[in-house]
């Protein structure tokens, strides 16, 4: 059974940053892609960035391009997403999954595997 956990997230206030860590023991962690997502009250689980195995290739949904950046260390088997200039509608509930090294798809949860308890960010205005 491969786990992730999330940390890093919590209430902040609007402009604030966080950084948020999803940690695994899983051995196929360096071949695997990993992504974010997020889900809001009452809304469906969105996708927020992704990362190849290799980090060459990064995927952000378009509302946070350019605030948040995704990486990861395969040293640690974690991976991370910076988020800044953080906004009141990025108040969610994050989740952080694995996906086979090739999913088929990046930016669907439909692509992904296994899946974190998540993390709650509240941005305050």
């Amino acid at each position: 059974q491969v786990q992730l956990v999330e940390s890093g997230g919590g209430l902040v206030q609007a402009g604030d940053s966080l950084r948020l860590s999803c940690a695994t023991s899983a051995r196929t962690f360096s071949t695997s892609t990993m992504g974010w997502f997020r889900q809001a009250p009452g809304k469906e689980r969105d996708f927020v960035a992704a990362i190849t195995w290799n980090s060459s290739r990064k995927f952000y949904a378009d509302s946070v391009v350019g605030r948040f950046t995704i990486s990861r260390d395969n040293a640690k088997n974690t991976v991370y997403l910076q988020m800044n200039s953080l906004k009141p509608e990025d108040t969610a509930v994050y989740y952080c999954a694995g996906a086979p090294q090739y999913p088929a798809t990046y930016v669907a949860s439909s692509g992904y595997v296994y899946w974190g308890q998540g993390t709650q960010v509240t941005v305050s205005s």
